[in-house]
């Protein structure tokens, strides 16, 4: 595959910077096919892997014979040597048998998925990073305790040896007939508002039971929650505080949905100050870390589903296995409902009715306490606020860097986000 071929693929995470070499380090012959990880080199000294299946020189990742030979190898618990090291092939569960039909699973992101007769999802990790994927343990993890709001892990390949320890891939099961969250809220939004609600207040039920399943196992060294305090806060705010000034610093002056928040950075600075003295921060967990209403369908069961435990694509793989609050997914959910309120109005035309978003946090919020382990809180229902509250703050500060570069006419969302902050009684924030 040319150089200039792989650059252009969607998934291919670098466009931006100036390619100086690409060059195949290692290919693994799977039948027919050549499983090729290969390096991209850049100018300013930094370089990247990925993963191709190679046939004829072309990208074949999507070719249905590829795809049943991966089940095959899956299946049978196989190893494949290779010069630099090994490729294993892993099934859990019941092994999933004979493929027929392989099609792709609509348009590619930063991964390659597959289905396989509407039963299987076969998703291949192109960008290689070193250490095992945090997808794979938490679906693993949560598979192995039967944690049902899942598409459970039923196998994998990766990469181990001198060249790179990674994930390859994973096989999980398919859920035929589902709806994705965020197509979901906006189809509400256009004709039955308040269904959304009820739902939002069953979604953070299963968001609770997720994260008191992902904090189960104390004898897991991966897994066992710990302890945490105002130190970290203290971290964070750190981390928050810069990126505010950054942002603020740099608004530029002919985007009129900024005006609420000019000049007023050193406002949310100090808000931010107030809030991180909520004193405890309750526990660390692993968690989903990018969750938001695209990462979840409801099946045709009337059962959500959550996807995707990759983390943020723009974070190492050390950075997303990391322990953090969990209240830190409640905020991303927090922030999409407030996304799909003023999507609806961008795409569609159609307001959210009055009070739509804060009926949808609410049932959101009450569904998830309900089902979270409370020990994983900080304790008292103003601490937990305070501390959603520094994660919506730093969210929205993350939104507004990314709509100001691509989409200037969206800022006013995360503009509305960071006035609610600014907008919380002082006595509240105090």
């Amino acid at each position: 595959m040319e150089t200039a071929d792989l650059t252009q693929q969607r998934w291919f995470g670098s466009k931006s910077q100036d390619v100086a070499d690409t060059k195949v380090l290692e290919t693994v012959p799977i039948d027919e096919f050549e499983l090729a990880i290969v390096e991209v080199s850049f100018h300013p000294g930094t370089h990247e892997l990925y993963q191709l299946v190679l046939r004829d020189d072309e990208d074949a990742i999507a070719d249905p014979g590829f795809a049943r030979e991966l089940v095959r190898l899956m299946d049978s618990d196989s190893d494949v040597e290779t010069d630099a090291g090994t490729v294993e092939f892993r099934h859990t569960g019941d092994p999933i048998g004979e493929v027929a039909d392989v099609r792709p699973m609509g348009a590619e992101q930063s991964n390659s998925s597959l289905v396989l007769d509407e039963r299987i999802a076969l998703k291949a990790y192109r960008r290689l990073g070193a250490g095992p994927n945090p997808e794979l343990e938490v679906l693993r993890f949560l598979t192995e305790r039967g944690f049902e709001n899942i598409a459970a892990l039923r196998g994998w390949y990766a990469h181990t040896g001198r060249l790179i320890d990674a994930t390859l891939g994973i096989a999980q099961e398919f859920v035929p007939g589902s709806a994705d969250g965020w197509d979901l809220a906006l189809e509400d939004l256009r004709t039955n508002p308040a269904r959304f609600v009820e739902r939002a207040r069953e979604l953070g039920d299963v968001t609770g039971r997720m994260h008191s399943a992902l904090a189960s196992d104390a004898t897991d060294p991966a897994f066992a929650p710990e302890e945490t305090s105002a130190e970290s806060l203290g971290l964070l705010n750190a981390t928050v505080d810069e990126e505010i000034e950054q942002v603020f610093l740099q608004l530029p002056d002919d985007v009129p949905e900024l005006a609420p928040i000019r000049g007023r950075g050193q406002e949310v600075r100090e808000r931010l100050s107030l809030l991180t003295t909520v004193g405890s921060a309750g526990r660390v967990i692993r968690h989903h870390g990018d969750y938001h209403l695209g990462q979840v369908l409801l099946g045709a069961d009337d059962r959500w589903i959550v996807l995707d435990f990759e983390g943020e694509p723009a974070r190492t793989l050390v950075e997303r296995r990391r322990k953090r609050s969990p209240l830190r997914d409640v905020a991303g959910m927090l922030r999409s409902f407030a996304y799909a309120a003023s999507a609806s109005r961008i795409l569609h035309d159609t307001p959210a009715p009055a009070g739509w978003e804060d009926e949808v946090r609410s049932a959101f919020l009450q569904g998830y306490l309900a089902g979270v382990d409370q020990r994983l809180l900080p304790p008292g229902q103003a601490a937990v606020e305070r501390l959603i509250a520094v994660f919506e703050l730093e969210k929205a500060v993350y939104e507004l860097r990314y709509e100001l570069d691509n989409r200037p006419d969206w800022a006013s969302i995360p503009v509305a986000g960071i006035r609610r902050l600014l907008e919380i009684d002082s006595e509240e924030a105090a």
